[in-house]
């Protein structure tokens, strides 16, 4: 039996590895993201120029963007750009209706309640209890120093 040494171990990796396309993968996310931030800016403006108040403006922005990710996650188009944008799709707000909306269609089958409804948090739920729990110990924290 041979053994292998750490280098020709490495060497075995760097040999059988795809080279990588950090360079491509960086650009296409920073352009697909600052695309749907760019959106989300126009849709912000668009509101306050049909006469909408700024402070109503933004929220619509938002439950607009909700909309477009969930809707295009239905179509399998959210799917597709996540191919070609990579991370720039995980722009917080579009990226989290995505995670809702995939896991809910994928397990409906299995019913409302044991599929669609148990299975919709799949992937978000995590990030809801931590950011909840994030949001108290930092208020906690905030409160017992009154810096507030």
């Amino acid at each position: 039996m041979e053994t292998v040494t750490n280098q020709s171990y490495d060497q075995m990796v760097k040999k059988a590895s795809p080279p990588s396309k950090s360079a491509r993968n960086i650009s296409m996310a920073f352009l697909v993201g600052g695309a749907i931030c760019t959106l989300g800016h126009a849709l912000i403006r668009l509101y306050m120029s049909m006469g909408v108040p700024e402070e109503t403006a933004f929220p619509a922005a938002s439950i607009t963007l909700v909309f477009l990710s969930a809707l295009f996650t239905g179509l399998n188009i959210y799917d597709k750009l996540a191919k070609w944008g990579g991370a720039g799709t995980l722009v917080p707000i579009t990226g989290f209706a995505n995670a809702i909306t995939a896991p809910a269609l994928e397990f409906k089958s299995e019913g409302y309640i044991m599929g669609l409804g148990a299975k919709m948090f799949i992937i978000a739920g995590p990030v809801i209890v931590y950011g909840i729990a994030a949001g108290v110990v930092y208020g906690v924290i905030l409160y017992l120093f009154q810096l507030y």
